[in-house]
């Protein structure tokens, strides 16, 4: 995979062509258009105001599970009486539903004190019924109480109680404020409840038949969509009297189409290189497999045009930095289950399937590396076992792990240096970036050399020679002067305090470690606690073992995972990015139709 190299193109024709040429581009759809005037307002300021509603109502009808059948030919289909329909049945449902939960809160506070039914007030002789809930702790304080009363329920925790006044008592009678439980009787309230349950169902029913309409809806939205982009386009244009021109960047192997377009409308073509001075947009050339890495790249930052793509170089090492993380191979067993059992949902796209294969290749690295340091849920393989002599690492060798992961940091940021290198190949700059792997690598050496030795006087002279070079070649700036040596000089002296990033960033690589040590630790905690249980609780030792097992390596692979994903990707958006990749560029974007499939 590469930045795909980009040409800029200039067209010019007749003024009232303009939309037809605009139109044209937009269908071949391979310019990222530059503007020639002043920023227009955003596509979204441009589209129709009916478009929000309509993407909502969109949204509201791909939910559904087990959608109708499509339908993909109504002449008659009018969008904005159904964005209508569908925006009140919205409401609809919306109401019923805040109605069933007030009456299912309401039947569950009446409930305790039965299916009252509440009697005329001339019956009572103008007395009321006042309803409260006490507290068992105290039922001595009805002794107290100068009204008649009655507890007509009772649970583990309340007594619920009736009182008998023609005004409500007043805040002092009971410890407790009375409970309002309204007019209607529980019998009444489920009745109620029912037709509210019976009015949803309906409800639904008419959402799940409006979902055949779910094509033509985003048919109407993608043409509504493209008549905005088309409108944001021309207002990118310059309109000189009658002559239009536009500008924008085309990848090299689209040059034939646009000129093809070009040609057949009579229209001016320039084709020129980047120059110097300008920023093209960046555009990543990958195969359908790898959607998942370039989704990883541009997550964080898009490579600069005339930088390099990271892509395959950030899965490896994210793969590899999981996988030392979680360091076992049962949990990487098990993640490979779980890719496994849902392979066919995970199958439904293009996307989803290169996010598969991502799984895939994280689960079989955390399965190796798992192997390697002998954890397999948190339990050693058998002595003498085939599984035993596989074991190179262990978890538990302090000194070993932490050279391990050193070296890991070392090598990751001196990988993105010899990349950045390469990619300012014929610049000063990049002689600099190859004397920063000279001065890691050496400062590597000291450190593992014990600062003495053959390895610690080659060490010294890397960093030495690295340092020299770092001052002389940091800077791109032109001699011209005299003065301009001095400039250079001056440029390669703020480059010298770079040391201390890299000394911290490779430093920062120390968390593989530790992480894989705390999820070693964590299994073999869980695992010491079930052995423990199981010996200490006869007949419920099996079943106490069994839950804290389970729950314990859940909870350590959720964690592992978190930690994984979290800290694999910050290693190399953070260290990896900022000496690979020390520029952000812009995002290449088409100025394409959107198109809607049946």
């Amino acid at each position: 995979m590469t930045i795909a190299p980009l040409r800029k193109v200039t067209l010019c024709g007749a003024q009232y062509e303009k939309t037809a040429i605009l139109e044209a581009l937009q269908a071949l759809g391979c310019m990222h258009l530059i503007a020639l005037r002043p920023p227009p307002a955003e596509i979204e300021d441009i589209a129709p105001a009916d478009a929000a509603a309509a993407k909502k109502a969109l949204r509201f009808l791909t939910v559904v599970p087990n959608r109708r059948r499509q339908i993909v030919r109504d002449p008659g289909f009018d969008v904005g009486r159904f964005v209508e329909t569908v925006s009140a049945l919205m409401q609809r449902l919306r109401e019923a539903g805040d109605h069933r939960d007030f009456l299912e809160n309401r039947i569950a506070e009446v409930a305790p004190w039965g299916d009252m039914v509440f009697p005329p007030l001339d019956r009572l002789k103008g007395r009321r019924l006042w309803f409260y809930r006490l507290p068992l702790r105290h039922l001595k304080t009805l002794k107290d109480c100068a009204y008649p009363w009655q507890i007509v329920g009772r649970d583990n925790r309340f007594a619920y109680l009736v009182l008998i006044a023609p005004d409500e008592p007043p805040d002092n009678v009971l410890p407790v404020p009375r409970t309002h439980v309204g007019a209607k009787p529980l019998s009444a309230l489920k009745e109620e409840l029912e037709d509210v349950e019976i009015a949803l169902e309906e409800l639904r029913a008419q959402r799940h038949g409006m979902t055949r309409y779910i094509y033509l809806l985003s048919v109407n939205l993608a043409e509504a969509d493209n008549r905005a982009s088309l409108a944001h386009a021309e207002q990118q244009t310059r309109d000189d009297g009658r002559i239009v021109a536009l500008q924008g960047w085309v990848p090299e192997d689209a040059l034939s189409a646009v000129e093809a377009i070009a040609e057949k409308q009579g229209l001016a073509c320039l084709v020129e290189a980047p120059m110097p001075d300008d920023e093209p947009p960046t555009l990543i050339e990958q195969p359908e497999g790898m959607a998942a890495g370039r989704d990883l790249t541009l997550f964080y930052q898009v490579p600069d045009y005339r930088s390099w793509d990271p892509t395959i170089i950030l899965v490896a090492s994210f793969c590899v930095f999981f996988a030392m993380i979680v360091a076992d191979a049962g949990y990487g067993v098990l993640l490979l289950l779980l890719l496994v059992f849902n392979w066919r949902r995970l199958g439904r796209s293009s996307t989803a399937r290169a996010y598969r294969r991502l799984g895939v290749a994280i689960a079989l690295c955390t399965i190796v590396y798992g192997v390697l340091v002998g954890s397999y849920f948190g339990a050693a393989p058998p002595p003498g076992s085939r599984l035993a002599a596989m074991k190179l690492l262990s978890v538990q060798d302090f000194p070993t792990m932490m050279r391990i992961a050193v070296t890991v940091g070392a090598l990751h940021v001196c990988l993105a240096n010899a990349m950045i290198a390469y990619a300012h190949r014929g610049r000063r700059s990049a002689v600099a970036h190859v004397a920063w792997i000279a001065v890691i690598v050496g400062a590597l050496a000291l450190w593992l050399a014990d600062l003495t030795g053959p390895a610690a006087r080659t060490g010294y002279g890397l960093i030495a020679a690295g340092f020299g070079t770092i001052l002389l070649f940091s800077s791109d700036r032109a001699v011209k002067r005299p003065r301009d040596w001095l400039l250079r000089l001056f440029d390669g002296v703020r480059s010298l305090p770079r040391a201390m990033n890299a000394f911290s960033d490779v430093l920062s690589y120390l968390r593989l470690f530790a992480l894989g040590l705390a999820s070693a630790s964590l299994a073999v905690t869980f695992n010491d606690l079930a052995t423990s249980a199981y010996r200490s609780l006869p007949g419920l030792g099996v079943l106490a073992a069994a839950l804290i097992l389970l729950f314990g390596h859940a909870l350590n692979l959720g964690l592992g995972i978190m930690s994984g994903v979290v800290h694999g990707l910050r290693l190399n958006f953070i260290e990896f990015f900022n000496w690979g990749l020390p520029k952000e560029g812009t995002a290449f974007r088409r100025f394409a139709r959107k198109e809607v499939q049946p």
